[in-house]
Formats: structure tokens, sequence, C-alpha cells
């Protein structure tokens, strides 16, 4: 495919940075593995592939990509992996707990938490480093406040047995492991990149285990968490399988925490390395919101340029007829470009409004169902952390930047700042 590979031999781009197919009529291609298969770019063309039911995602978890693939993106029973009867069961379950009054209701604590991790960050004075004091607490706090794991007893979670979970579920394998990429300062989060855990089965069957058990007591004691609203919904649906219930759960609270952990550092090297004279402007909420948009817009989370999916019959995109049968890489980023929707592009006004919804958390059936968790966390992160450090600065240059690689999303390992 026409995109550019991680090299963790090399300093890397940041992912804003990262080349692109030009949006161009859909064309055969060939995948990172040697599969063949119709690659798709144009904004409009992405859009219809990925509402077709014609064009299914089921049976693909291992094409694609050369090497292991992440453990959350291969598992069969994972949403993502699912299409027809039973994702519209465990889709149409897991809607149902993130109901529009649900989400009202969870609103005011999510700022609750940014604010307070802008206070921490504020009184430990000068200089501090975002990744550790800022990107990776709020959607911390946000994740076991969501899931009810922060209080005490067998559903407390810390924030080091979360990452070390993570990084078995969202490893992607040896070949993405190793220091982090660029720079002379390695992760500073005390543990191994992904994909190095010479106990990664055992890591993962202990995180299930977890999983399955805290799903059992939800089903016997439920609360007002997220976890009992999907067990009570899965319950009365029926024919939900309790894998991937449990799946779902875990994926929630371990991929939810890490994208928007990624997200919200990425942004922050956009925004305060390259664009620093719109920083101040974040303390304007509606700014703020727009701004945010456009950032998860065109900001991807990892170097992976396309999703996979395969036609269950001919389909014609544009001009152009796709066998059934076929494999066909669909690229959100490509789309997000496209110079006929967006022809203003990444440096254009961060406070104007996208002229066409963003596909960055795809369309159609999978639809990413935490987008209004990344939406919302980003917009408050942006908003009160400007407002509260209308000065802050990067004090490392972009191009220095050391990346944490080896999972399913790329982050910068270290984001230090003074103000």
């Amino acid at each position: 495919m026409d995109s550019a590979a991680a090299d963790t031999g090399t300093t890397l781009p940041p992912l804003h940075r990262l080349p692109t197919t030009p949006a161009q009529p859909p064309h055969p291609t060939t995948l990172p593995d040697g599969t063949p298969a119709w690659l798709i770019t144009r904004y409009h063309d992405v859009r219809q592939v990925l509402g077709d039911p014609r064009v299914t995602r089921a049976d693909l978890h291992d094409v694609g990509t050369a090497g292991a693939t992440a453990d959350v993106a291969a598992n069969p029973a994972s949403l993502f992996n699912q299409d027809g009867p039973a994702h519209r069961r465990l889709r149409g379950t897991a809607q149902r707990a993130f109901t529009p009054r649900a989400i009202a209701g969870w609103q005011p604590w999510v700022a609750a938490a940014v604010q307070q991790s802008v206070d921490r960050l504020v009184a430990a004075g000068p200089t501090a480093d975002l990744v550790p004091a800022f990107a990776r607490p709020v959607p911390f706090a946000v994740t076991t406040r969501l899931m009810g794991l922060d209080g005490d007893g067998p559903d407390h979670l810390d924030e080091e047995r979360l990452r070390r979970w993570t990084r078995a579920l969202l490893a992607q394998g040896e070949d993405q492991g190793g220091e982090p990429a660029g720079g002379q300062d390695g992760a500073q989060d005390g543990g191994q990149q992904p994909g190095t855990d010479p106990d990664h089965d055992a890591t993962l069957a202990e995180f299930g285990s977890f999983m399955g058990e805290l799903v059992a007591r939800r089903r016997r004691e439920p609360g007002d968490d997220l976890v009992s609203r999907l067990v009570r919904a899965a319950d009365q649906d029926g024919g939900v399988p309790e894998e991937s219930l449990v799946f779902l759960v875990a994926g929630l609270t371990a991929s939810g925490n890490e994208s928007v952990a990624g997200a919200l550092a990425n942004a922050l090297v956009y925004v305060l390395g390259e664009r620093p004279e719109h920083w101040p402007r974040l303390a304007d909420p509606d700014t703020a919101e727009r701004t945010a948009e456009r950032l998860l817009h065109y900001i991807p989370l990892g170097d992976d340029e396309a999703t996979i999916r395969r036609t269950t019959a001919p389909v014609e995109v544009g001009d152009v007829t796709i066998p059934a049968g076929s494999v066909v890489a669909v690229s959100l980023g490509s789309a997000n470009r496209d110079p006929a929707v967006y022809p203003e592009g990444l440096d254009a006004d961060l406070g104007l409004p996208l002229p066409a919804p963003t596909l960055a958390f795809s369309s159609g059936p999978h639809y990413c169902i935490g987008a209004w968790r990344v939406r919302l966390e980003m917009r408050e992160s942006l908003h009160r952390l400007a407002t509260a450090l209308p000065g802050l600065r990067l004090t490392t240059p972009v191009a220095d930047l050391a990346w944490q690689l080896g999972g399913t999303t790329r982050s910068p390992a270290r984001l230090p700042v003074d103000w």
C-alpha cells in the first residue's frame, strides 16, 4: 500500500505528518502481508463502502498485516470482528448502555476529572512531562469512574495494572517492540514496550479473568456504572455470548483508556509544536470544541492507513465494480484529507467547523461506540488546560520526541513542557 510504515530505528514523523494516499478512484493494491486488495480513498466512496451491508468485516482479523496482530483486533469475540445478526445484537446491547441521558449525566464528572488533573499539574509548578502528568491521568480517572473500578475491594484497578494489561491486549508483536523511536529518552512509565512482555499470554489470561469476575459480580450486585449497564442490557436482550460481553468490557476499559491518552498527547504535539499561536484561543469553549473535532479528524491514532473489509457481492464504487469476494482496504486518513470535501487541509484555522462529518470514528455499523468519550475528554482537556496555562510551551522540538511504539496507537513517550 501507499503508506509509510513505522521504523523503530529512525526518527519518526508525528502522526499528523504521515503521508496518505491521495483521494482517487478505487484501484488494486497489495496489503503488507501480500494480500491483493482494492484501495478506497475518496470521502464519499469510503462512506458508501462502510455503510454497505455487502461489505463485511467478519473473518478478516488475520488479513492485511505483516506479523502479529494485536489481540484487541484479532479476537473473533471483538465487536470489531463481527457482522450480521451477532454484531447487531452485541452492538445494540452496547448502545443501550450509552443512552443520551447516561452520557449527559457523565459529562459533569468528566469535566471535574480533567480539572483535577489540571490543578495538580499547575500546583506542581513549572516544567512537567505532560504524558504522565496529564495525558494519562485524565483518561485513567474517567475509565475507572465510568467502569466502577475506582473504589476499594476486588473491583479496584490501579494505573500500573491497567497499563500492563493494556500493553498485552494492544501488543502488535515483537517486531514493534523495543525502545521508543526518535530522541534519546525512553518511555518513562517503568514498564516494557508493548510486544516485549515474556508473560504476554499469562497477562492476557489474568486480564480476562479479572473482567470475567467483574461481569459476574455486576450481575449479582449491579450499580450505576457502565459495566452494570452493559450486563443488564445483555441479559435483557438475550443471545449475547458471555465471551463477547466480557471482551466488550475489557476493550472499553483498556482500549478506550489508551485511545484517549494517545489522541490527547498527539493533539498536544501538534498544537503546541506547530500551532502555538492557537493555544490561548482554546480558553474559549466553543473554539476548543471545534478545535478538538479538527484534531481528531486530521490526526490518526496509529500508522496503519486502512481498515480491511471483504465484499460478499459485486459492489459498484464510483465508476468501478469491485468483484464479490474481494478484500477492500478502506483508508479513513485519505478520506479525511480528500480535497474535494476538505479543501482547507490540516493547516487551516483550527477554530473553524469541519465542512463535513469526520470519518475518524469510521461510519456505518462499525462507527466507534466510544466517540462521544474521546470528543468530550479532548474538548475539556484542551479548554481547561489552555485556560489555566495560556503560556504552555514545548521544551523539546517535535523532531526530537521519542515515540511509544508496539501497540495499536502511537503517541509521544514524553512531552516536556514549561510555562
